[in-house]
């Protein structure tokens, strides 16, 4: 790659940066779920919209190389996220209208693949700006930051709908000054970093021209299954969140769905609470704790620990889902831990793509499309009057057998690159 230029200190731009990028995020693949549920959408379709809007996000490797053909990345960034906050705006304005499902999906997706493409060119101005050395630095603020966004959009933000609704405003009204909110917050983003960002560099094989382009994806692809036990790492990289994934659409549902219908009724408010004042730290600081333990232990000998780790604990939306307990402060326990145990173990999946030397742009390739086709198959399973009774069953059938099998048998497979005591880059 091109030599970068000299840049701003990455505290004044990496924080923003991932920030930005995890607000957009969850915004359309889960806040907007709870919009819908809100404004009369059932759960299934609530859920299935949302997860179509997570798409982008699943399919940018595909145009990824074009970009660098144009302008710089500082450029995509700037101007994807002047996009996004004119996106949010739209949909602010359309929340009300009397075509609003169909005017908020189309705005909804350009959001997505706005919010993809700011993604891929964010990534790509820390990795072509930061050394190695600096890299590993920032990996830790850069991984907070962007978990920062989702507890402001599903914390104090959705928590604010309620309140606004409880006051007397329907939940268009509510709603749509929530989403101006997060439409000045991009806004300022763009603003900030049009100041602040580096320009990023290019690649050496920069591609000059659109058969180029197809060319070098292309050939990323065939030397990604070319590598050593490329089946196993995306059979591993499939079915280690796999469980967590189905929970990610319906979990905020059922808990803000009426408890006449299987859900925990507990509103907007009390989930905004839960989940993003209480439940989103507990996920980073599991995260903390679970990166000092593999780096103490290392990533060999607590694997199966981690896996279990990010399995077992969804069982307790087997029991919220059985007994729907009342008490607030034991449901905000409850999924407290199941957070917290998710974020301990995650730091499996990125450690081991660290020992391996994956790139995090590839590596995540494979995750990303297993993950986003899970979750779509997942949300054609689910109806509001079954939710309770669909959780446990789901979970026990599909979620732990099926993922945690797999997982042990990447942990135990003697042609593991782990296991034969080196390492081996897959891709």
């Amino acid at each position: 790659m091109t030599n970068p230029k000299p840049y701003k200190h990455p505290m004044l731009w990496i924080p923003s940066s991932y920030f930005a990028m995890g607000t957009i995020y969850i915004l359309v693949t889960m806040v907007s779920s709870i919009m819908y549920k809100n404004m009369g959408l059932s759960i299934k379709e609530a859920a299935l919209y949302a997860s179509s809007f997570g798409l982008p996000f699943t399919i940018k490797p595909l145009w990824a190389s074009f970009l660098e053909m144009y302008k710089t990345k500082k450029y995509f960034v700037v101007l994807m996220q002047l996009v996004c906050a004119l996106g949010v705006a739209a949909a602010a304005i359309a929340v009300g209208a009397d075509n609003f499902v169909a005017s908020t999906m189309a705005c909804f997706w350009i959001i997505g693949f706005a919010g993809s493409t700011q993604d891929i060119a964010s990534d790509g101005v820390y990795v072509t700006t930061l050394d190695a050395k600096t890299q590993a630095k920032w990996t830790g603020v850069q991984g907070m930051c962007w978990n920062i966004g989702p507890v402001i959009a599903q914390g104090p933000l959705v928590t604010l709908t309620g309140v606004l609704h409880s006051s007397g405003m329907s939940w268009a009204e509510s709603w749509r000054i929530v989403l101006f909110i997060i439409a000045g917050i991009m806004l300022a983003a763009s603003i900030w970093h049009m100041q602040f960002l580096p320009t990023g560099s290019k690649a050496a094989n920069t591609p000059k021209s659109f058969k180029d382009g197809v060319w070098v994806f292309w050939d990323s692809l065939v030397t990604f299954f070319q590598k050593d036990s490329v089946w196993l790492m995306i059979a591993f990289a499939f079915l280690f969140r796999t469980s967590q994934g189905f929970l990610d659409k319906i979990g905020p549902l059922f808990m803000i769905d009426g408890r006449e219908t299987g859900g925990l009724g507990l509103g907007n408010e009390v989930f905004g609470m839960i989940v993003g004042t209480v439940g989103t730290p507990g996920f980073i600081l599991g995260a903390l704790l679970g990166g000092f333990f593999v780096a103490s232990k290392g990533l060999k000998k607590v694997m199966i620990l981690l896996c279990l780790a990010v399995n077992i604990p969804n069982a307790t939306y087997l029991f919220l889902g059985y007994f729907q307990p009342e008490n607030v402060y034991f449901i905000g326990t409850v999924v407290t831990l199941e957070k917290f145990f998710f974020g301990f173990g995650s730091v499996c999946s990125d450690s081991l793509y660290d020992a391996t030397n994956i790139s995090r742009k590839i590596s995540n390739r494979p995750l990303c499309i297993c993950n986003g086709i899970d979750g779509i198959e997942y949300d054609a399973y689910w109806d509001g009057q079954r939710i309770c009774a669909r959780i446990p069953f789901e979970f026990i059938r599909v979620n732990v057998s099926k993922c945690l099998y797999p997982i042990f048998h990447f942990c135990h497979h003697r042609n593991d690159p782990i296991n034969r005591g080196h390492l081996v880059c897959p891709i």
